[in-house]
């Protein structure tokens, strides 16, 4: 079972924060580190998981009506000793991540693009990434198909993985041509049998506790989850699982 980030160690630390971001990159034996990306007013990627900045800052009203200079001065709380962090840059994490993601570890930036459709969004994501150098180190994901499709023909290399809530609904998308290679579904909603998801990688993702509430202390059967034909996890405490 491959384990992966979810908005980086989002229970011990503030979600799709350089702060989490770091701490995932140390995990060694981790597969890769999962983000969201939305667009400021003045056309800045973003990395922030809600269309609006109300749950994770002290603002309030959509990111795409703010600045990307107003957006720095709301404040992200890191807990005790960590001071505060603030909604990063797509570049501030690339340059953050760019030698653990030339060394192996995967990037899966999601597109926040299925409620709010960003003009240009996919474009500009390609582009950033290019201009890094990383675009093999890069997973694109989205619930948006159409989206999925924009980034094929914008790079027919790209690696595109399909999101949605139940298993059964990513492999629709799939055969209907979006041009993703994996399927992303919620991990309680593996509503289709695991030899028919034989060949597929099968990334599920868990919601969980996220920070600042306390970690759980429980940890999943992995050989259960295995058994139903899921390959990959992206989970919020990935340090339980690896080391």
């Amino acid at each position: 079972m491959k384990i992966w980030a979810h908005r980086g160690c989002s229970q011990r630390y503030p979600e799709n924060t350089l702060l989490a971001f770091e701490k995932a990159a140390k995990l060694k034996n981790l597969a890769g580190i999962e983000l969201d990306i939305q667009l400021t007013k003045d056309g800045h990627i973003v990395v922030i998981h809600d269309e609006r900045v109300d749950r994770t800052t002290e603002g309030t009203g959509y990111v795409r009506d703010y600045t990307l200079a107003e957006l720095k001065k709301l404040h992200i709380y890191a807990g005790q000793g960590n001071g505060s962090e603030t909604i990063p840059t797509i570049v501030e994490v690339l340059d953050l991540l760019e030698s653990r993601l030339n060394d192996g570890l995967k990037l899966n930036i999601e597109l926040k693009n299925s409620i709010y459709p960003y003009e240009d969004m996919e474009e500009m994501i390609i582009d950033a990434v290019y201009q890094k150098g990383l675009q093999d180190s890069v997973i694109y994901s989205t619930f948006n198909a159409k989206s999925l499709e924009k980034l094929k023909r914008l790079d027919p290399s790209v690696e595109l993985a399909i999101l949605d809530k139940k298993v059964s609904d990513c492999m629709y998308k799939l055969k209907g041509g979006c041009g993703a290679i994996a399927l992303h579904p919620y991990w309680r909603t593996i509503d289709l049998l695991s030899e028919q998801l034989q060949g597929y990688t099968v990334r599920a993702w868990l919601p969980g506790h996220l920070f600042p509430e306390k970690p759980t202390g429980t940890k999943l059967d992995l050989g259960i989850l295995e058994a139903q034909g899921i390959t990959d996890l992206i989970l919020n405490e990935p340090e339980v699982y690896v080391k």
